[in-house]
């Protein structure tokens, strides 16, 4: 623990942010590198994301399964693309028992081609169809530049597969759960963010198409923060995923796959996080309330102790998360500025004069100092929920707020490089293509981020070549 100040994120937002990460107990490196021990307040947070997408996929239908973490390398090399597009991030075990295996087994990257053998046998006929599926796991890929949470080379995620009659019935899939991931990030996570679809230089390798859900994070980068791919029938072909139709026909499935990760945590970091630490969405928040007791002496102790317990018992018997600061050995302050930096979104103090009063004085971590007022015990579960709504709406206004300023719509091509130097998304119409797409990132560092699904219609010039264009796209820098 420290009560040392954060760098300014303003003037080092990735010192702030390996800051904030270890000190507000997230997380610790590990002895393997690139790979970090995620710590029990880190794996709440990510089990809120989780808990929040798990009800929404179950609700869309999807049932949950598990695969094995070992994939032969045979099967990433049925689907030529698939396996040349991962490659180079391949952790590959060749001894096993003592022996040279057989085959060389991989690492689990992502699961399609092991699942996409299982659905080969399980799917015979049109009945049974559309096959639903998710499961909840870790993946590896090697990467050599990693940042906690963010980009580590094993991480925690979750992976759809499924499988469906039809193209139109793959693409619905495929956005309805972008859809899926939008809803959790807005009203979960309180992060706005953009549906589009990716570019051909930037979808996922064997997909047919790819879409994505892109954030503005606090240093006006962008982060991709969940995808959704409509496969085609790419990788049914390369297993045989077949089904008879209702005219007894053979028939190729077209399958779909879609994926969030613990990059999720990384997200909310940098997305709502201060100068003082973490401020977590309420909906979020693995502690939602703090209780911090203020006192001088055994006889203030008893009184404050016994109020602090009842306002406890009756926070946490409305369902709300709630903790009692018990620790004898640290001031308020010091405690105040603890529960900031871990991003607590409302702070209850209880002293001598509020028991007197039968009230107990609150504060909102979104706000500052005017985010203080005093609140009556009497009631006070309707008081604190209201707070925790407040919250909630107030990161996402303020997110929102802070992207919208953030964007700008450029018509020339010294108009992105201008807006890509200064920070924030370059909007623009554009019809370029894989050649554009990496001089714009060779000349800027800025990536072709989405064609965004809500367009203004109609068409324009393209901003880098001047041909017509009938979409806008988004560029920015991001992680």
């Amino acid at each position: 623990m420290s009560n040392q100040p954060l760098p300014s994120p303003a003037e080092d937002y990735s010192g702030w942010y390996n800051d904030i990460v270890y000190r507000a107990d997230l997380c610790e490196q590990s002895p393997v590198r690139g790979c970090i021990i995620i710590k029990p307040y880190g794996y709440e947070i990510w089990e809120g994301i989780k808990n929040a997408l798990d009800m929404r996929f179950k609700a869309t239908g999807h049932s949950n399964a598990y695969f094995p973490l070992f994939i032969p390398m045979s099967y990433l090399q049925r689907e030529a693309e698939h396996v040349e597009g991962f490659s180079p991030e391949l952790a590959v075990v060749t001894i096993g028992g003592g022996e040279t295996l057989a085959e060389p087994l991989v690492v689990r990257p992502t699961s399609e081609t092991i699942i996409g053998e299982a659905f080969a046998k399980w799917i015979q006929s049109y009945r049974d169809l559309p096959l639903l599926m998710n499961q909840w796991a870790n993946v590896v890929r090697w990467e050599m530049r990693t940042r906690p949470f963010l980009r580590t080379a094993e991480f925690l995620w979750q992976e759809g597969h499924t499988a469906h009659a039809t193209h139109d019935e793959a693409e619905a899939e495929t956005l309805q759960m972008l859809d899926v991931y939008a809803d959790m990030a807005i009203n979960v996570a309180a992060i706005p963010v953009i549906k589009g679809q990716k570019a051909e230089s930037e979808k996922f390798a064997g997909a047919l198409r790819t879409y994505s859900i892109e954030a503005m994070m606090g240093d006006k980068k962008a982060l991709q923060s969940g995808t959704s791919h409509n496969l085609g029938q790419n990788f049914a072909k390369a297993f045989n995923i077949q089904y008879l139709d209702r005219g007894n026909q053979l028939q190729h499935c077209w399958t779909t796959s879609w994926g969030l990760s613990t990059r999720m945590v990384g997200a909310v970091i940098m997305a709502h996080g201060d100068e003082k630490g973490l401020r977590l969405p309420p909906r979020l928040a693995p502690i939602q309330v703090v209780i911090v007791p203020i006192f001088k002496n055994d006889d203030e102790r008893g009184k404050v102790m016994e109020a602090a317990e009842r306002i406890h018992k009756t926070l946490a018997g409305a369902g709300i998360r709630v903790k009692v600061d018990e620790r004898d050995d640290l001031s308020p302050g010091f405690k105040y500025n603890d529960w900031e930096m871990r991003g607590v979104p409302v702070r209850l103090e209880v002293g001598p004069k509020d028991v007197v009063n039968n009230v107990v004085m609150s504060a909102r971590r979104d706000m500052g100092k005017e985010g203080k007022r005093s609140l009556p015990q009497e009631g006070i579960v309707a008081s604190v929920t209201a707070l925790l709504d407040e919250i909630q709406a107030s990161l996402l206004a303020q997110a929102t707020a802070f992207r919208d300023a953030n964007i700008f719509d450029v018509k020339t091509y010294d108009e992105l490089k201008q807006v890509v130097e200064a920070g924030g998304f370059a909007r623009g119409w554009y019809a370029g293509e894989k050649e554009e797409d990496k001089r714009i990132k060779n000349d800027t560092g800025a990536t072709h981020r989405c064609f965004p699904l809500e367009q203004p219609g109609d068409g324009g010039a393209c901003f880098l070549t001047s041909k017509p264009a009938a979409r806008v796209a988004l560029f920015a820098k991001a992680y």
